[in-house]
């Protein structure tokens, strides 16, 4: 799977969890000089805290672009240490 945006890939890989229609990237899998800081979180029922990252290139910001859950509860600890998309963020296979 790859996460594109505005034409840049900012994540692949070929082990990505789906859950509620969200692929979930391992963490190794982002290009990391595309990411950026974000304080937004929310919270999921049953998920638990999510915390989001931004996107920024070619100086162009897509804020909340990607969200992770850090810690997840015991329910979805098969997305601990990944990273799913929105906002824009194509992911295809």
């Amino acid at each position: 799977m790859k996460a594109s945006w505005n034409g840049v890939v900012v994540a692949e890989s070929d082990d990505t969890v789906l859950v509620e229609g969200n692929h979930y990237f391992p963490e190794s899998a982002l290009k990391r000089e595309y990411f950026t800081f974000s304080n937004h979180k929310t919270m999921c029922p049953w998920k638990g805290q999510a915390t989001y990252l931004s996107l920024l290139i070619n100086g162009e910001l897509n804020a909340d672009a990607a969200w992770t859950y850090v810690d997840p509860k015991p329910e979805a600890e098969q997305i601990r240490g990944r990273v799913a998309f929105w906002k824009g963020v194509k992911v295809t296979e």
